[in-house]
């Protein structure tokens, strides 16, 4: 599931202020990371199964392994976990309406803190 126009998406900063606001808001920076792209990940794990809430992102300047990098964010998204196949995205996907609702609050409260912060 695809969290489209999230205001997320136009976001372009220093790594290191949007790695705070993840922090601030329960994200943390995956294991899906290289110097260029990052994954922001927040893990729910109840009755139904296990969700991820997933914010990428892309170097645009610098590394991220240094963490000096410029990142461009991009749409939020969430996946049900599978094991041991791994996590599906996919519209056919049951996600329950509270997770989704979180993640929602979540992801404008993100674009709002980054949008003060970059003013």
């Amino acid at each position: 599931m695809v969290f489209d126009n999230s205001g997320i998406e136009n976001i372009v900063a220093d790594q290191n202020i949007i790695q705070h606001v993840m922090n601030k808001h329960g994200l943390n920076l995956g294991g899906h990371w290289d110097y260029e792209r990052v994954t922001y990940d927040l893990k729910y794990q109840i009755e139904e199964g296990i969700y991820y809430l997933r914010i990428p992102g892309y170097a645009v300047e610098g590394d991220v392994g240094a963490r000096n990098a410029t990142l461009q964010m991009m749409d939020p998204y969430l996946g049900k976990h599978y094991y041991p196949t791994g996590i599906e995205y996919g519209e056919d996907e049951y996600f329950p309406p509270a997770v989704v609702e979180h993640c929602k609050r979540t992801i404008i409260s993100i674009s709002n803190d980054l949008k003060e912060i970059l003013a």
